[in-house]
Formats: C-alpha cells, sequence, structure tokens
C-alpha cells in the first residue's frame, strides 16, 4: 500500500535526485584523491583547495574541475601507466620461471625455425644467461 501512495514521477524524480548525489560524491572523492595524490605543490596549497571545497563545495569542485583538468588528466594517465607497468614486470617476473637451459632451447627452437634471426638468438642468449 506504500507503493501505492508514491507517485510514478515522485520516483522518477527520487531516483534522479539520486543519481546525481552520486555523481557528486564520485566527483569529491575524485577531487580529493587527486589533491593529495599531486606532489607539484605544497602542502599549504593542498590545504587552501581542501578548505575552498569543503567550504564552498559546489563552486570549489567546479573551479578545481575547470582550472586543473589537464593536470587532473596526466596524473590520472600517469598512475594508469604506473600501474601497467607495475603489473608487466609482475607478469614478466612470474613467467619467466624457465631455466636459462629451457630459454636457450627455446630460441634455438625459433632460430631452426627461421622465426628469428642470429642477431636475436644471441640477444636472447645473452638475456638467458645473464638470469
Amino acid at each position: 500500500m506504500v507503493a501505492a501512495d508514491y507517485p510514478f514521477l515522485d520516483l522518477l524524480w527520487t531516483m534522479v535526485l539520486f543519481f546525481l548525489f552520486f555523481i557528486w560524491i564520485w566527483l569529491l572523492i575524485t577531487v580529493f584523491a587527486d589533491i593529495f595524490r599531486r606532489r607539484d605543490i605544497g602542502g599549504f596549497a593542498k590545504a587552501l583547495w581542501i578548505i575552498f571545497v569543503i567550504v564552498l563545495p559546489y563552486i570549489g569542485v567546479l573551479l578545481y574541475l575547470i582550472i586543473e583538468h589537464n593536470g587532473m588528466a596526466e596524473r590520472s594517465q600517469q598512475q594508469m601507466q604506473r600501474s601497467q607497468q607495475q603489473f608487466d614486470d609482475y607478469v614478466q617476473s612470474v613467467a619467466a620461471k624457465q631455466s636459462p637451459t629451457e630459454q636457450i632451447a627455446h630460441a634455438k627452437e625459433l632460430l631452426d625455425a627461421g622465426t628469428i634471426s642470429q642477431a636475436e638468438f644471441d640477444s636472447l642468449k645473452a638475456k638467458a644467461l645473464a638470469v
């Protein structure tokens, strides 16, 4: 019976408000994370941005997004590249558990099949022996 007293358009309006509230929280978290992640400004500037965003939240967040949009994108991209590099390094360290003999034998098979050149074989052999 409670649902019958709540009209459909009120339900849609409530959903829109909830969605906007969710986006607002997401924007705040994004701005705060970016402020704390920055290394190009000092603690005093960070504190001023935090105070500005807390005291005047809508204006503070919008100004931060307008002023720092390029920096935010670059810092985010750098973070993704660092994460990808760490993941790649981890995968290579785990995947490279073959013994040097196995690595050289595999490289020799590739050389015999004509897949790699003699210079590439020598490079792979040197890498295998360096490990």
